[in-house]
């Protein structure tokens, strides 16, 4: 229980957890053995350290980033603004469990949140071409578009960075800058 640990002690657990979080975002995929030495930390206590993250719902899997051209995929993102219209149940099923998955098989949806500033939220997605997003779009006006007032399509030209790793193609790409 980490309510009854002296201060220095949980600061030290922060500081331990910070520590492994920033080599997993930059090495997820190394074995446990090359993580461990990189943290400088036991295997076990490495090991601890990750199961106590995932406990505490900070760490949420492991993935590879790839780019979206070597599954002939294009990033979009969708901002939208919301009006005064209170969510439904459906529309919270909709967006917290199902994921917008229903409207198009082509379509793959990356992440959905919801902001504070100009927009009330992000969907960014991945789909073939600007036709299928627009279609998307459409079918998203159409379903669930009375609860927004705006909806703005943005197509993704360069990823410069994934999740804290850099593009290795940037020097290629550099170019379009």
């Amino acid at each position: 229980m980490v309510e009854h640990l002296p201060k220095t002690s949980v600061e030290t657990m922060r500081k331990e957890e910070l520590k492994v979080l920033d080599i997993l975002e930059q090495h997820a995929k190394e074995n446990i053995d090359v993580l461990s030495k990189k943290c400088g930390f036991s295997r076990q206590k490495l090991s601890r350290i990750i199961k106590h993250l995932e406990a505490k719902k900070i760490i949420w899997g492991y993935s590879a980033i790839s780019g979206a051209e070597e599954n002939n995929l294009k990033e979009f993102f969708l901002l939208v603004k919301r009006n005064t219209i209170p969510f439904d149940d459906s529309f919270k099923k909709e967006v917290l469990f199902e994921t917008l998955d229903r409207y198009s098989s082509n379509i793959k949806v990356e992440n959905i949140s919801l902001t504070h500033g100009p927009y009330d939220g992000i969907v960014a997605f991945y789909a073939p071409d600007l036709i299928a997003a627009k279609t998307l779009l459409n079918q998203i006006g159409n379903n669930i578009g009375k609860y927004f007032t705006e909806m703005l399509l943005i197509e993704n030209l360069i990823a410069i960075r994934k999740q804290g790793i850099k593009n290795p193609r940037l020097k290629e790409l550099a170019k379009y800058l």
